[in-house]
């Protein structure tokens, strides 16, 4: 299970919902929302019964949690030992009695860096969630010789244009080729993934590959040097990607 990719609400709940199932989290246990469960005389739904198995099979939802690997708590084993402690209701007194802790004020000092910690991951949390929604741009390429707006491009964006000029898909030819700077660019950008970098090719090699894509591919050549996709020999022999 990858436990990285669900919501926080799905990691408490310890189940998740998908195509009318229950599915538990920490084994392939499932059941059908669309039954019902016969129990010793009684019914339960499915959504009972993933409830009823999680006490049953995992104790809690909390107890199969605590018992995976560090890599999804990050948490060490000190701080698991407590913790399994402190979900058992224990005073500290007591604790002290079944842990390598070794006395009651360093049991307050883990309660302590543990609230920290909570406290902490809600803020990262909200930080990671504020900076998903910040657009993030395109990467320029290095040969581009003048950065302004027309290279803020979004994700969104670049698609769109793509969508929108790639009608047969992007293996496929564009049938106009935009006037507007920005959507040029993007352009460009697709076109050049179909060249490797440190190839150099001959200028009929070059125009092959750019005809099926466009039918004046003497137009886009020129696009490609002019906005520093690419470079060529002054003779105009060899063309190739415009790495710096």
């Amino acid at each position: 299970m990858d436990f990285e990719s669900l919501s926080v609400e799905h990691l408490v709940n310890g189940y998740e919902e998908s195509d009318n199932v229950y599915h538990c989290l920490f084994c392939e246990q499932q059941y059908d929302k669309l039954e019902v469960f016969p129990v010793e005389g009684r019914f339960f739904t499915a959504l009972k019964m993933i409830k009823q198995h999680q006490k049953e099979v995992h104790g809690s939802v909390f107890d199969a949690l605590i018992q995976l690997d560090k890599k999804h708590t990050g948490l060490s084993d000190i701080q698991i030992e407590l913790l399994t402690l402190f979900a058992q209701g224990l005073p500290d007194k007591e604790i002290v009695q079944h842990t390598t802790a070794n006395s009651v004020s360093t049991i307050r000092q883990h309660r302590f860096k543990l609230k920290e910690k909570e406290k902490q991951a809600k803020v990262f949390l909200a930080i990671m969630q504020a900076f998903d929604g910040i657009e993030q741009y395109e990467p320029i390429h290095k040969g581009a010789k003048q950065v302004d707006e027309r290279y803020a491009i979004t994700a969104d964006e670049k698609k769109k244009v793509l969508e929108t000029y790639f009608k047969e898909g992007l293996e496929g030819p564009i049938s106009t080729f935009p006037s507007k700077e920005k959507r040029k660019i993007i352009l460009l950008q697709q076109i050049m993934t179909n060249f490797e970098a440190g190839k150099k090719y001959l200028e009929k090699e070059l125009n092959d590959i750019l005809k099926p894509i466009f039918s004046d591919y003497v137009t886009v050549r020129r696009y490609l040097i002019q906005y520093g996709f690419m470079e060529r020999t002054d003779d105009c022999t060899f063309y190739w990607v415009k790495e710096n």
